[in-house]
């Protein structure tokens, strides 16, 4: 059955589908020994797909979806020019090539999914999910339960739109407290730059839940396996 390359692509684990396109932009993928183009189709069983000249072969019939609790000064990537750690480091014992799901960045940690789903993955980064994503983050700076007001009244980061967040104070004193912060879009470092602008310094930044996910009690740098219903609950995306 034919299907878009870049579908064919992500659904076979090789890369998200955004990498997808930019391998065949690149000029890095062919179909039948001819270069591909991007919006051409394919048939994953009858055609042979490669890249780099190595053939893509069938996606595995089950998929794995898991859930990482990344720990603070990992990089939410496979490989690092710069040689820091990344998170696919922390999840080699899952026996397969997993993609992260958006991204937290180095300084960050908490709830981040992993998953050789190609079409999960898209879906779940998809502007469509807005899905609620909770955080724990402690701060530096004084009258928080007022810079948790100014927090709420944005509505946007570096001139891009967002939905309000929803602040709540859960401790403050000396200079210092902790609020938890819920978002409904995944822009980059959206929490630290409403702190921020809130006259806040982020000392630490948590995610602990998103939509249906939650981190529950699963130990920094560990990992699970998401169960059943979590699973369906990606898929209904």
């Amino acid at each position: 059955m034919a299907d878009r390359l870049q579908k064919i692509i992500s659904s076979a684990g090789a890369a998200s589908r955004r990498a997808a396109e930019e391998l065949i932009r690149a000029g890095r993928v062919t179909v039948n020994g001819a270069p591909a183009s991007l919006g051409m189709s394919a048939d994953a069983e009858r055609d042979d797909i490669r890249i780099d000249g190595a053939p893509l072969g069938l996606p595995p019939r089950e998929r794995v979806y898991i859930m990482l609790n990344k720990p603070r000064g990992y990089v939410t990537t496979l490989s690092d020019e710069r040689g820091r750690p990344t998170v696919a480091e922390l999840v080699r014992g899952a026996g397969r090539r997993l993609y992260p799901v958006g991204r937290l960045d180095m300084y960050s940690e908490g709830l981040l999914i992993m998953t050789d789903d190609g079409e999960a993955a898209n879906a779940l980064m998809h502007p469509s999910h807005d899905a609620p994503r909770r955080y724990l983050v402690d701060v530096l700076g004084e009258n928080l339960a007022d810079a948790a007001r100014v927090i709420e009244a944005q509505r946007e980061v570096d001139g891009l739109p967002v939905r309000p967040a929803e602040v709540e104070l859960l401790s403050e004193g000396q200079g210092r407290g902790r609020l938890a912060v819920v978002i409904h879009e995944g822009r980059n470092r959206q929490v630290r730059r409403l702190c921020a602008a809130a006259g806040l310094k982020v000392s630490r930044l948590k995610r602990v839940s998103e939509g249906a996910l939650s981190l529950g009690e699963l130990p920094t740098g560990k990992w699970r396996y998401l169960s059943e219903e979590e699973i369906e609950y990606i898929r209904s995306l």
